[in-house]
């Protein structure tokens, strides 16, 4: 049941907006705030990079849902992969049994990850990856006579999930209030933006100031008391998609060795070949972390799948100590296990990671194009077919547009009625600026690129005459 409902807060005050009401439950929805100015159209089915709402109106899934569907929507061999390992066997405890299509699929997730991550333990999704990562750690440390080792590090901005523990790593400044007294949270240090640097900074001298501020924490906490340090080595939302000099990748390498505390990359978002590399840490081979989570593509919204990736070393020598037997109920479930074979047959099929390079290419370029007609595109950055838009009120200045303006929300909701399906939100609450991810599926076509930046530049110009309106430009 649809019905027509008023903006008045959001771009075209007075225009109607078609939504959904919803019946008693009201599904996820409910539990959002009322005050959302963005319409949420209710997906019917998809296809490829489409999706349809029930009123049959097609969008371009411009990010993927939250960088998820890497191999775009509706695809029937993965369905029937699925449906098939349901019919043979739906579930196996992996405390009481083993299930073969899990132990295919670990062996060939890790000789795609390569040497230094031999061993996978899967789990239902990004956030108990990180959270399994911590926790093998922590279980290591304690088992090989470390246990003052409890300590955790990561960057403000970054994001690494929804779980309490995953919550109070994010480097979220906006969740402070939330945390306070309820969560111990991680030790911060700068993230090496690319964009936003000090004034007296280059990139490059800032990305070694920031590697400078993670030995000065650690040597503030001790290094005996410190666990690991996790990044996102390309970032998601919460930096949009800000890519570290490589000399900040070997120098954390560098000084996590020396100091003796555990890497960890945090490739939910940007690895699974988005980057143009199966892992980000591909692109530094000599700087290798300790750790891999992953999650998203692994699946691409199939099926709830996460994965860590760890080195035999260590998972090894940890199983003659004490094991690590943390469990979920569904972690090793063999439909998710087919479904992600599946996925990784598709990715070889359709060579999907060196597409991410091609068409990643194709879209840079055109959102440069539009950065040099648009006033709002301050800069444009990513790797591969993981990239970011962010919007400003002045390029020269790179003075934000005003967070009371929620340029993540209009942006979406110009997108919407352009025909796009744009991820966008405010993180930090605009601290750091504003920005909108360009990540579609990597299975998009030369065509389909082109369409989506034709929408995305006119979705631009509306913003742009809507904030010359209000007088903001």
């Amino acid at each position: 049941m649809t019905t027509h409902l008023q903006s008045p807060q959001g771009p075209g005050a007075g225009r109607s907006e078609r939504t959904t009401v919803l019946p008693p439950g009201g599904g996820q929805t409910a539990f959002y705030a009322k005050s959302n100015m963005v319409p949420l159209p209710v997906i019917d089915r998809g296809s490829g990079i489409y999706l349809w709402d029930e009123d049959d109106r097609r969008y371009i899934d411009v990010s993927s849902g939250p960088v998820v569907s890497s191999i775009g929507h509706g695809n029937a061999r993965v369905a029937d992969a699925m449906a098939s390992q349901a019919k043979r066997l739906e579930y196996a405890f992996a405390r009481l049994a083993r299930n073969r299509v899990n132990i295919d699929y670990s062996e060939r997730l890790a000789r795609l990850a390569g040497p230094g991550f031999e061993r996978v333990n899967l789990t239902s999704g990004g956030s108990e990856a990180v959270e399994n990562a911590i926790k093998f750690l922590r279980q290591y440390a304690i088992a090989t006579g470390k246990p003052s080792k409890r300590q955790i590090i990561t960057c403000e901005p970054s994001y690494h999930g929804a779980t309490i523990a995953t919550l109070a790593m994010n480097g979220e400044v906006a969740l402070a209030p939330f945390l306070d007294g309820f969560a111990t949270t991680s030790h911060k240090v700068p993230a090496p933006l690319s964009y936003r640097v000090p004034d007296d900074h280059s990139i490059g001298s800032y990305a070694r100031h920031c590697a400078a501020a993670l030995d000065a924490k650690i040597a503030e906490l001790g290094a005996e008391n410190v666990l690991a340090f996790v990044i996102e080595p390309v970032g998601g939302l919460s930096t949009g998609c800000v890519v570290p000099p490589a000399e900040y990748i070997h120098a954390i390498r560098e000084i996590c060795t020396s100091r003796g505390v555990h890497l960890v990359f945090d490739e939910i978002l940007c690895g699974m070949g988005r980057t143009g590399k199966f892992l980000a840490a591909h692109h530094w081979p000599e700087a290798l972390p300790d750790i891999v989570t992953m999650a998203k593509g692994l699946a691409s919204g199939y099926s709830p799948l996460g994965a860590m990736l760890a080195p035999a070393d260590m998972v090894d020598e940890l199983s003659e100590l004490t094991g690590f037997e943390f469990q979920y109920s569904y972690n090793a479930n063999p439909v998710s296990s087919a479904v992600g074979m599946a996925v990784l047959d598709e990715y070889e099929g359709l060579d999907l990671v060196a597409r991410a390079v091609e068409r990643g290419t194709q879209l840079r370029s055109g959102l440069e194009a539009l950065q040099s007609s648009l006033p709002i595109l301050g800069d444009i950055r990513g790797l591969g077919m993981l990239l970011a838009v962010e919007l400003v009120a002045d390029k020269k200045t790179k003075v934000s547009l005003p967070s009371d303006l929620l340029p993540a929300d209009r942006i979406r909701i110009h997108g919407l009625r352009n025909g796009l399906m744009i991820y966008s939100r405010p993180t930090s609450g605009g601290k750091y600026g504003h920005w909108f991810i360009v990540s579609p599926p990597l299975t998009i076509s030369e065509e389909e690129c082109e369409d989506l930046l034709r929408r995305l530049g006119k979705t631009l110009s509306d913003l742009v005459a809507e904030l010359r309106d209000m007088g903001t430009l």
